[in-house]
């Protein structure tokens, strides 16, 4: 009875040890780019970006202006829609790492080329949009894990919003006018 006690002590310790101390239980996050306002940070275990900020925003603050570095006709990975025929990629470059949430703490004004605090936001804080708030039909559509409560699954773009998800969120002009092709009556 006692060795076999032991034996199991043993092996909750040796795993124990390993998921404290191996290191590839652990994903390697790396700074990639930083600045006095972001940073934008590399899982490299997923090969996945994402984009914090190092300052304090709260709601209705700019957060910072963007502009376009090129401009396609067609919607495309890391584009956002401006209208029916305008998809940029974004100026500066690092904010293609803005990741969807259900739950965003930004918004891509695209009237005003800025980015709007939704939410308050500290330093630490990854920045997030609503994908749908600027496409209308995304160039790759998925299924969404943020982990939001409301977490609305499939994103494909404002096309695809009932009248009910719509209410909950803020939009670009361009979205909204789409919205109100579509919806009428509740815009």
């Amino acid at each position: 009875m006692k060795n076999s006690r032991n034996a199991v002590l043993f092996i909750f310790f040796v795993f124990l040890y390993s998921m404290l101390f191996n290191k590839a239980s652990i994903p390697a996050k790396k700074l990639v780019f930083a600045n006095e306002t972001f940073e934008v940070w590399k899982d490299e275990m997923a090969d996945h970006h994402s984009l914090f900020t190092t300052a304090s925003f709260q709601p209705g603050d700019i957060v910072c202006k963007f502009s376009a570095s090129a401009i396609l006709d067609t919607p495309a990975h890391f584009t956002v829609q401006v209208n029916n025929s305008e998809h940029i990629c974004l100026e500066p470059s690092f904010l293609q790492y803005t990741n969807h949430s259900c739950f965003p703490n930004i918004l891509f004004d695209t009237t005003h080329f800025s980015i709007v605090c939704l939410r308050t936001t500290k330093p630490g804080d990854e920045l997030c949009y609503f994908y749908p708030a600027t496409e209308w039909e995304m160039a790759q559509p998925f299924q969404c894990i943020c982990g939001y409560s409301n977490c609305l699954g499939y994103i494909g773009g404002a096309s695809y919003l009932s009248k009910e998800v719509i209410a909950r969120y803020k939009f670009s002009d361009f979205i909204y006018r789409q919205l109100k092709n579509k919806y009428p009556e509740i815009i």
